[in-house]
């Protein structure tokens, strides 16, 4: 019997279309970059989808690297990423070990903690800048350790106060606070070093910028993997 000529095997003249390769910010691999013909420049996020949402954008720039001068915020963003900080930075391991700072003992003795105060010479009270911006409820002189301002290593004295939550792009130095650009917001710890209320009582500084001269959003881990998931959730739904 003759034997039929065998045929083409299905989808032999599927064309296959190439995928774009992804670019992201050269300082920063968890963010990534897209040409944005609305705006002629670019778009930052921190999903991978192309095309990308704009809507859920980090912002917009003109160039790359953005630059604090031209970048454009998203307002949208914004608010996401500080619902985000607000719900899930309570379990985030480095800021609860910030916390557990306050359950230390002998701040209240050296002015990190407690209502002894000391002079503005003191080198306790030092920082690498000439003003720091005061924690939500925080007076000058008063109780309250303030966070990473006025730890200086020593413990809280187990008199409670406020920590702050800050961007990783330029760490401070162990004992100091963040500049005011850097900072998300604070929560508020109880001298056992837990979390004061509904979530530590978060508060935005009003102060944080996405894009400065050290570079664009740099969260912990654990808080990028948060985020990137409710960016996922809502691109899914569609919602937003």
């Amino acid at each position: 019997m003759q034997c039929l000529r065998a045929s083409r095997p299905i989808g032999a003249f599927r064309s296959i279309q190439p995928q774009r390769a992804l670019s992201t910010l050269p300082n920063n691999p968890h963010i990534y970059t897209f040409p944005d013909p609305p705006t002629s420049g670019h778009l930052l996020t921190l999903l991978p989808t192309d095309p990308p949402t704009r809507s859920l954008a980090i912002g917009f720039s003109p160039s790359i690297p953005p630059s604090p001068s031209t970048f454009r915020e998203n307002p949208t963003f914004l608010r996401l990423l500080h619902a985000v900080i607000r719900t899930h930075a309570i379990h985030d391991p480095r800021i609860q070990s910030q916390a557990q700072v306050f359950a230390g003992p002998g701040g209240s003795s050296f002015g990190f903690g407690g209502s002894t105060t000391l002079p503005s010479n003191h080198p306790a009270n030092r920082s690498r800048r000439t003003a720091e911006p005061r924690s939500p409820g925080i007076k000058a002189g008063g109780d309250g350790a303030g966070g990473a301002s006025r730890q200086g290593g020593a413990g809280g004295g187990k008199m409670g106060g406020w920590i702050h939550v800050s961007d990783e792009r330029k760490p401070p130095d162990w004992g100091r606070i963040a500049w005011p650009e850097d900072i998300f917001g604070s929560l508020q710890v109880d001298g056992e070093g837990r979390f004061v209320g509904e979530g530590g009582e978060y508060q935005e500084s009003g102060t944080y910028r996405v894009v400065t001269n050290e570079g664009v959003l740099g969260l912990s881990p654990f808080l990028r993997e948060c985020l990137v998931r409710e960016l996922r959730a809502l691109e899914k739904c569609g919602k937003i």
